[in-house]
């Protein structure tokens, strides 16, 4: 039930945030941390020179609001409707042009948004001013609140965080370029229940370990498997190998029936 209203509760707990912060003229706990507080860059450019950080008003009740409607809103309607798409299958059907046509747009309007975040995160980079499109948008500024700040955080915590950081990151990064059938099968003489291995059942899928529904064998080894396991492993790796003889697979047949490039 949770997951089902996941978008729910992140827009919910979002408005709190907003509520209880940026509302009442207070900075979020994270921007609480690094001594900062939003500024009108435009009431500031109006004005003339000042000190960075140390003049200037907050945002206005108008900035205030397009900032929840942005974060708190905009979020949730693109996450649901990202999700209803998905679900939809908007862009797997072909007798409804007017949905593909919808889930195209979808993805391109997605394209243009994260090229235009990454062009502004260069230009953060080189100017320290608007960290995303919102606050460019609005002219939010992130600036000092104080001139002092007592640093409450170790840095050997920040430290640590940093390289767990780095370390999640890493593994987001190179687990998806695993195939997990081929460190199977290299991991395989390494395994302890050699015996059980040795004794398995030749009719259950070698994939799911269950006995199949539809079952196809791969050619031309003749091994038994899942037609949904088989067709899903050879759609994604055209060199798959079957993982009971790791003998390259070139076709698929159903038991019984004519053979399926």
């Amino acid at each position: 039930m949770l997951f089902q209203y996941e978008a729910e509760l992140d827009a919910f707990l979002e408005f709190l945030i907003w509520r209880f912060s940026i509302w009442v003229d207070k900075p979020t706990p994270g921007i609480a941390l690094m001594n900062l507080r939003y500024r009108d860059e435009r009431a500031v450019e109006s004005r003339g020179k000042v000190r960075t950080g140390l003049e200037g008003p907050g945002l206005t009740v108008a900035q205030k609001l397009w900032y929840c409607i942005a974060t708190v809103g905009g979020q949730y309607i693109w996450a649901r409707l990202q999700s209803f798409s998905a679900f939809r299958r908007w862009g797997d059907t072909e007798q409804r042009p007017l949905a593909r046509r919808l889930w195209i747009l979808i993805q391109r309007i997605e394209g243009i948004y994260r090229a235009a975040s990454f062009g502004n995160l260069l230009i953060f980079l080189c100017t320290g001013r608007y960290r995303n499109l919102i606050e460019r948008v609005l002219q939010a500024r992130l600036v000092y609140g104080s001139p002092n700040m007592n640093r409450a955080v170790s840095f050997e915590y920040m430290n640590r965080q940093l390289v767990w950081n780095e370390f999640s990151e890493m593994l987001l990064l190179l687990l998806p370029l695993l195939n997990s059938s081929s460190v199977r099968n290299l991991l395989r003489p390494f395994s302890k229940d050699k015996s059980s291995s040795s004794a398995e059942d030749s009719t259950a899928c070698p994939i799911c370990q269950a006995t199949p529904i539809i079952p196809f064998v791969a050619l031309p080894c003749q091994h038994r498997y899942c037609y949904y396991c088989l067709r899903t492993r050879c759609a994604a790796a055209t060199s798959f190998r079957c993982l009971r003889c790791s003998e390259p697979v070139i076709a698929m047949q159903r038991h019984g029936g004519v053979s399926t490039e």
